[in-house]
């Protein structure tokens, strides 16, 4: 079985600017190199950037958010996770089970931290990267 992978899921933490950028950053480099990719934050289907950014987000429009992740985690051939910080995000920690659960591989960018994190979670990651200039290679390495 040949596994060929189109679609990227991003997984990471969305709290900042910087950490939004560095997603972004990783989406623009999977894109240049000819992936369809998924980012949380950039492409929520039915959703107004209104009600993306209200401060008190309604049960529908967290739904939609849920509903849309989740139909891209399931369409996904791989899922790219950003993991800086003090520990694995929460939302990243389990956006990597899923995909582990669904066999699919799961990538992770340390961005050159050096830490200890929840070894479970770790234990379901494929690869782990420093940077993104890595991960075209570290792909094509996973399709052959």
């Amino acid at each position: 079985n040949l596994l060929l992978i189109k679609k990227i899921y991003i997984a990471g933490p969305l709290f900042n600017f910087h950490e939004r950028n560095y997603l972004e950053m990783i989406a623009k480099e999977l894109e240049d190199n000819g992936f369809d990719c998924f980012l949380p934050h950039r492409d929520q289907s039915g959703i107004t950037t209104e009600e993306l950014n209200q401060h008190n987000m309604s049960t529908t429009t967290k739904q939609k958010i849920f509903t849309n992740d989740l139909n891209a985690l399931k369409a996904s051939d791989l899922t790219v996770a950003l993991l800086t910080g003090q520990d694995i995000d929460s939302g990243t920690a389990a956006e990597i089970g899923f995909s582990y659960a669904n066999k699919k591989p799961v990538i992770a960018i340390t961005a050159f931290e050096r830490r200890f994190r929840n070894l479970f979670v770790e234990g379901m990651i494929n690869q782990k990267i420093d940077g993104i200039d890595q991960l075209a290679h570290t792909i094509k390495s996973l399709e052959t």
